[in-house]
């Protein structure tokens, strides 16, 4: 399950760097700053963390110690997440805690960094850290790698929006 290589826009690889970590790399054929604003600001991040589904942005505090929560709408009911931002540095990097509420006590610490590449396109690498190999490997296993995709698809989406609104 192990990559190293991106072979470009649009497309994701899941690595695994230690036994507790899933890391995740994807380019995105957008500056950072947009990338960052995509991220970080609640009305875009509603256009697509949610996979295509509503979503509820409860709080987006963006922020040392500030707590964000999301809840996605789905056919088969709905799911929340949250956690709290430990680091924020303004266009390159997020450190939050992640949790989701159908496992809760088994949380996260995701770490994002935004890479500006050339061309106007971004490196996201977002590097998870687990408590456990057991919480790792369940969070393989539930899906998180499509998920993922969708909801970077989304992303793409949104930023071919803002890149065209502001040409």
């Amino acid at each position: 399950m192990s990559s190293r290589s991106v072979s470009g826009a649009g497309t994701s690889t899941l690595s695994l760097p230690s036994e507790r970590e899933i890391r995740i790399e994807r380019i995105f054929d957008a500056p950072r700053e947009l990338v960052w604003r995509a991220m970080t600001e609640p009305d875009l991040v509603a256009q697509w963390w949610g996979r295509g589904n509503r979503l509820d942005i409860v709080s987006l505090d963006v922020e040392r110690g500030g707590h964000w929560r999301f809840v996605e709408h789905h056919g088969g009911g709905s799911d929340g997440f949250e956690g709290r931002f430990a680091e924020v540095d303004p266009p390159g990097r997020i450190v939050q805690t992640f949790e989701w509420d159908g496992m809760p006590g088994h949380v996260a610490l995701n770490t994002t960094t935004l890479e500006a590449i050339g061309d106007d396109r971004t490196r996201l690498v977002t590097v998870s850290l687990f408590l456990t190999v057991a919480d790792r490997d369940g969070m393989i296993q539930s899906g998180m790698k499509s998920g993922l995709d969708q909801g970077y698809e989304a992303l793409d989406r949104v930023l071919a929006r803002l890149r065209s609104a502001a040409a």
